[in-house]
Parts: C-alpha cells; structure tokens; sequence
C-alpha cells in the first residue's frame, strides 16, 4: 500500500522519537511492503520551525536521514493546489492542507495523529 506521512510522523519517525507514534503507525512504516511517502510541503514546514527555533533538529542531519530511510518525495503538483481550493476551511493550518489535498489526489492513506484532518473526506490511520 501506499501512505503519506503528515510532518510530525515524520519527525517522530526520524528523530529517534518512536515512542510517540502509535503501534499502527509503527506496524506500517517498518513494514516492507508498504511505499511510503512525505510531501515537499512537510520539508519545507520543517525548515520553517527550525528556522522559528519551534524544532531543536539539524535540517541536514534530517534530510540524510530521510534518505537512509527510504522515503519517497512527493513535490508539490497543481493538481494538489487545485484540489486544496476545494477543502472546506476545517483546518487552518496550510501546510496541514496541503498534506490532505496530496493525499486526496493521490488516493494515498495518510498517517497522521491530527485529529483536524481527521474531519476531511481523506483516508488515515494511526
């Protein structure tokens, strides 16, 4: 199958913070079978909250640790700005939009613990 990782499973996952994702979560990520998936906006949302000092990470340490995990970058598509001006204005966070417009767009189960997107018309676990 294939999932889109929201921002803080990814955090979680690569920042030795394992603890914090559920044991679905868990089940799914470490299961071969499985694509996963992060979009560029997550990229770029964690970046921002470095750069805020919100996020305590090395934004280079994270991205070769992206890559040693095997995650795959999803970059930001029109179709996913187009279906993203179709969301109703349940969650305000833009980023978090996007995220759901991707998956929406892309027909991909997203793992997320947010219950905001939880409210959209997208496919999730944790």
């Amino acid at each position: 199958m294939r999932y889109l990782l929201d921002t803080h499973a990814i955090i979680w996952c690569i920042d030795k913070r394992n603890s914090m994702l559920s044991s679905k979560a868990k089940e799914i990520i470490i299961n071969p079978q499985n694509t996963l998936y992060f979009s560029s906006a997550s990229i770029w949302e964690i970046a921002i909250k470095i750069g805020l000092q919100k996020l305590e990470l090395s934004f280079g340490n994270l991205l070769n640790e992206i890559d040693m995990v095997g995650f795959s970058v999803l970059q930001i598509e029109n179709s996913y700005l187009k279906e993203l001006t179709n969301l109703p204005q349940i969650h305000k966070d833009p980023f978090d939009r996007l995220i759901i417009a991707t998956a929406q767009v892309e027909r991909m189960t997203l793992i997320t613990a947010d219950d905001n997107i939880h409210k959209y018309d997208v496919k999730w676990v944790w």
